[in-house]
């Protein structure tokens, strides 16, 4: 690998997120940690990313001309995708200019910004066993998508992120609000959505695979502990690890994580999502970075998913080892406000082997997550109740 740089010198080492959420947060103290120059970006001021790094910009990444000015003027070593809405032709070029080195790739990061490349790619180029979907452009071409697959089924923007703008379909009286819904819940309005047939799953996980550099030079695949979760109208509110699965299941999780991720190639955490009922596994979707549910690794994991993402960037050895049971569960921002204070912070922390992250968001939404309680624990079950009373004893209310 090529020597680490010292921040802020000739010889830096620069990391360039894309993207500044909580998620992007973590990875840019992991970089530091590691002694690179970390540099955030995102679509607005104040940021959580943009409180740590060594620089913030604040642009929207998904103009190419403001994207690659950006780029060029910082010069950064490599771009770290951390969201959706980026202007992935841009960094295609870039890439294929030898410019910048993008995490994992720029193909990877353009085939997974939306619902629709990577569909295609696991379904119909590597096999791999979906749900049935079908893609539509208007309320006419979905209505006709349902009555191919049939209820219940699920409408989801081919764009957007942490399960916005998804809803579940049981009737035809359904059909106008869930277009609705995704229309207002994409990241470009009037934008195409997926209909997929419903799963009847026992219950989905998500598989944090990495892909590191050994020490023979070559690219190994590693698998964290598979990570549970539950959603509420498709946003994550408690996950946990590990997750009981058969070891017919886990096997076939790793087989179908392993032949997604190599063929997107490049380097760092990659979450894949799947659903399992017995045996059987079905592949869902994958994002190439940090997985919201993958938060619980602060708490369970010796490296959590973060620090992977990190180490792997920069072509350092990774360990995935499970150290503990352990769950976490969101903090909601509980009411619209411009700013908030929280409460509770020290009733949280008596929660036994709790800990918190408040994300330092400056605006409150009732259902925006502010902050995750972490617990680890002996068992899941004791792990999942304890943080789930650990984030309701967090009381943010307004400044």
């Amino acid at each position: 690998m090529t020597p680490l740089g010292t921040p802020c010198t000739p010889s830096a080492t620069r990391v360039m997120l894309l993207g500044s959420g909580e998620l992007g947060k973590e990875v840019l103290i992991a970089l530091q940690r590691l002694g690179v120059e970390t540099i955030a970006v995102d679509r607005y001021p104040g940021a959580p990313g943009h409180q740590v790094a060594h620089r913030a910009h604040t642009i929207d990444m998904t103009d190419p001309q403001a994207l690659r000015a950006l780029v060029e003027a910082e010069r950064p070593d490599v771009v770290v995708p951390e969201i959706e809405a980026i202007a992935t032709s841009v960094l295609v070029d870039l890439e294929a200019e030898g410019a910048v080195r993008v995490v994992p790739t720029a193909r990877a990061t353009r085939l997974t910004m939306d619902r629709e490349g990577i569909r295609r790619l696991a379904a119909e180029t590597l096999g791999l066993p979906t749900s049935p979907y079908r893609f539509c452009d208007s309320l006419d071409e979905l209505r006709a998508a349902v009555d191919g697959i049939g209820y219940p089924c699920v409408v989801k923007p081919v764009m957007s992120s942490s399960g916005k703008g998804q809803s579940r379909l049981d009737g035809p009286a359904d059909l106008t609000p869930a277009w609705e819904h995704a229309q207002e819940g994409g990241r470009v309005q009037g934008g195409r959505v997926i209909v997929e047939g419903f799963v009847d799953f026992d219950y989905e996980i998500t598989l944090l695979t990495v892909r590191a550099v050994e020490t023979d030079g070559t690219v190994g695949t590693h698998f964290c502990e598979p990570v549970g979760h539950r959603q509420v109208a498709g946003d994550y509110v408690e996950s946990w690890q590990p997750q009981p699965m058969s070891p017919v299941a886990l096997r076939r999780s790793q087989e179908i994580a392993r032949a997604v991720t190599d063929d997107l190639g490049g380097l760092g955490v990659f979450g894949v999502e799947l659903f399992v009922r017995g045996d059987q596994v079905w592949f869902s979707e994958v994002s190439p970075r940090p997985h919201d549910t993958g938060m619980v690794t602060m708490t369970t994991q010796r490296q959590s998913e973060f620090e992977l993402h990190a180490r792997a960037i920069l072509g350092l050895p990774v360990d995935t080892t499970l150290l503990s049971p352990g769950a976490s569960a969101v903090v909601h921002g509980g009411v619209d406000a411009a700013a908030v204070v929280f409460e509770g912070v020290d009733e949280a922390l008596r929660v036994p082997h709790s800990d918190l992250r408040l994300f330092g968001k400056a605006d409150s939404r009732v259902h925006r997550r502010m902050g995750v309680a972490l617990v680890h624990d002996e068992d899941v079950d004791t792990a999942r109740a304890q943080a789930a009373l650990a984030a309701s004893l967090v009381r943010p209310r307004p400044a």
